[in-house]
């Protein structure tokens, strides 16, 4: 084709990004490894995990949550190395067990791949999953294709914009 990769967008609204979080806290729910499949922690991948995670914890009542942040590109997008910026608590994580790791997105997988080496007991969600990073989610809700570009609400911008098949 001759669109650019970034032109195969799907659009999340705060409404759906809203839903999506809901529904998958309804897949995990009563799934952790607690007395009545409770999680004893989330843990959200920043910066994108934080919004789904937010709701998810409202959603299956969890009140500890923390973060782990990871740099793996840029402001140009450029993929590197991965970098831990910040772990969560070492006492609260130890292998993982019982806790939920949310990211907005799995892509390449990377960053999940980098999180399960350090707790390979926790549970991985992401709200989107692509093909290339699907083996590095435990639960996901919606699959998009490798080539699509996820533009999330906070990301974004009100403005107008062109329709697709011009004027």
């Amino acid at each position: 084709t001759d669109r650019l990769p970034h032109e195969k967008g799907f659009h999340v609204s705060w409404d759906q990004i809203h839903r999506d979080s809901r529904a998958l806290a309804w897949r995990l729910d009563k799934q952790g490894p607690g007395e009545g499949g409770d999680w004893r922690a989330i843990v959200a991948i920043t910066r994108g995990g934080m919004a789904p995670a937010m709701i998810i914890a409202r959603e299956l009542d969890i009140r500890t949550i923390d973060t782990i942040s990871i740099r793996s590109y840029d402001w140009q997008k450029t993929t590197g190395e991965l970098t831990v910026l910040k772990a969560p608590d070492a006492e609260l994580m130890g292998d993982g067990s019982g806790i939920l790791i949310i990211d907005d997105l799995v892509d390449s997988g990377r960053t999940l791949e980098l999180v399960r080496k350090m707790y390979p007991k926790a549970h991985f969600a992401t709200v989107y999953a692509k093909p290339h990073g699907r083996a590095m989610v435990d639960t996901y809700i919606t699959e998009v294709s490798q080539d699509t570009w996820i533009f999330f609400p906070w990301d974004m911008a009100l403005q107008y914009v062109e329709p697709f098949r011009g004027q």
